[in-house]
This record gives structure tokens, C-alpha cells and sequence, in this order.
């Protein structure tokens, strides 16, 4: 085995380093973990670029290409100290969606394309979403928005107790409140655990 001398970095902590599209720091004693500069600029290229091969498509279509990308991008990054690069994602954004709406009508007036694009859904006065023809049973339009990365709220990890064992039936209580077992779909019998009625250890 062999370090690569273009991947591989000696410094600091204090000073930070990039892993896996995330930069550690430390910041007066206290590790903060963000999302890399390098990363984030590879995200808002990627978005950018997939706006501009979109010039004459429908704004439904261009939301639906937009989400997956925006939406994969945010849930990588939303259990760190993230919602500042998510604020700033959302005007770089804005910018280039407006950008594209302009280029599309270059006729109109500001106020126009505003109305044609944006709406005031909830507390939101510019939601850039597209009317999808389809009605609820109220009779209210249904909308296609755009993920709002700022919307994305921030979930820090909780760490397991050392002393934790996911296959101890006494410890069910705990992981359970972990939401363990919803999340990988596990149940007590495929564990193999049997039901306890006995507290998890404290």
C-alpha cells in the first residue's frame, strides 16, 4: 500500500483539511465540519450548467431535472454545520434561474416574469414553482416547487452510547428511540430479539 501524494495532506488541525467534500477545522477548541469550498463550487457549476442546457425547457421540466440534484446535494450535508452555505446556495440559485426566465422572455417586463415564475406559497412571497394542471380535492392547484435548500433542516448526529448492543433485547427501548430499526428495516424477530419489557440499562 502506497500514499498518493496528490490525495494526501499533512497539516493542522487548527488549519483544516477537505475529506469527502467536507472541510474539518478546528475553531477555538471546537471542531466544526462544513461543506468543502471546492465541493460546493462542483455543486453550483453542476446546477448552473444543467440551467443553461435548459433554455427552451418548460419550467416543469426543468424542476424535476433540478430536484434530485439540489435535493441528493442538501441531504449529504445537512447533518453538519451546513445552513450558511445552504443560504448561499439559494441566492446563487436564484440568480441563475432568474437569469433564465429573463433570457426566455426578453419582451416582458420584470414584473411579468416574476408573476410567471414565482409565487407566494405559505410564508415563501418568491416560491419558483410551476402549476402541474392537477387539482386537490378542495379544488386547489398542485404545485411543483423547487427544493429550497434553506428548508433542509439541520440534524445533528446523535452518538450511540458506547455501551449500546443492538442485539441486546434490553437495549430494544434505546434503539428504538433512535428510530434504528425504522431506518434499516429491521424487525425484533428478523433480529433475532425477543420482547423485553425490561428497560434499557441506564
Amino acid at each position: 500500500m502506497q500514499f498518493s501524494p496528490e490525495k494526501t495532506c499533512v497539516t493542522h488541525i487548527e488549519q483544516g483539511f477537505d475529506f469527502l467534500g467536507q472541510n474539518l477545522r478546528k475553531f477555538d477548541g471546537k471542531l466544526i465540519i462544513q461543506p468543502a469550498q471546492k465541493n460546493t463550487h462542483v455543486f453550483l457549476d453542476k446546477v448552473r450548467e444543467l440551467i443553461r442546457q435548459n433554455r427552451g425547457t418548460s419550467q416543469t421540466d426543468l424542476i424535476r431535472q433540478l430536484n434530485p440534484v439540489i435535493r441528493g446535494w442538501v441531504n449529504y450535508h445537512r447533518h453538519i454545520v451546513a445552513w450558511q452555505t445552504f443560504k448561499r446556495v439559494e441566492w446563487v440559485l436564484w440568480q441563475a434561474l432568474w437569469q433564465w426566465a429573463k433570457r426566455r422572455h426578453r419582451g416582458k417586463s420584470l414584473h411579468w416574469i416574476a408573476s410567471r415564475y414565482w409565487h407566494r406559497q405559505g410564508r415563501r412571497a418568491w416560491q419558483f414553482a410551476a402549476d402541474t394542471g392537477e387539482r386537490t380535492p378542495a379544488g386547489k392547484p398542485v404545485w411543483l416547487r423547487l427544493v429550497n435548500p434553506t428548508e433542509t433542516k439541520i440534524r445533528r448526529h446523535v452518538k450511540v452510547r458506547a455501551d449500546a448492543n443492538p442485539f441486546d433485547p434490553h437495549w430494544h427501548d434505546y434503539f428504538e428511540d433512535r428510530a434504528f430499526f425504522r431506518k434499516f428495516g429491521i424487525h425484533r424477530q428478523e433480529a433475532g430479539l425477543k420482547p423485553s419489557s425490561e428497560p434499557a440499562p441506564r
